[in-house]
């Protein structure tokens, strides 16, 4: 299967279990990878052949800045879940968000969550 990459998408959301985080929010790092057959994109130079990767940006801004999840597993699952719904010709989607700067007295690089989602026989998203 072929993929498309679109890594450190940047976005502010007010995300998180606790109330500052629901007020001050902060940065989101997006990284969506997409499985597809680009086969027909590549013979026939057509962008209708393919997912345009700027409705894709869109999308996961549109979630990411939307109303606040708790849990950055449910912002990136619906980021999963939409991309699945909107976009026929991907088989399976791969998202990463990344919360860089949790509000806790610990010094990392943030936490990743990353779900990998697919439709089955019967249209539905599962896990991959």
């Amino acid at each position: 299967m072929d993929k498309m990459f679109i890594k450190g998408m940047k976005f502010y959301g007010y995300h998180g279990v606790f109330p500052e985080e629901n007020k001050l929010g902060q940065k989101y790092y997006v990284d969506i990878e997409l499985d597809m057959d680009l086969e027909q994109a590549a013979v026939t130079d057509d962008l209708n052949r393919t997912v345009n990767y700027v409705e894709i940006h869109a999308l996961a801004k549109t979630i990411v800045e939307g109303p606040p999840y708790k849990l950055i597993e449910a912002l990136t699952g619906h980021i999963a879940t939409r991309v699945l719904e909107v976009y026929t010709m991907v088989n399976e989607v791969t998202v990463r968000v990344t919360k860089p700067n949790p509000p806790f007295d610990i010094h990392f690089d943030g936490v990743t969550v990353e779900l990998r989602r697919k439709r089955d026989a019967d249209g539905r998203t599962i896990p991959a």
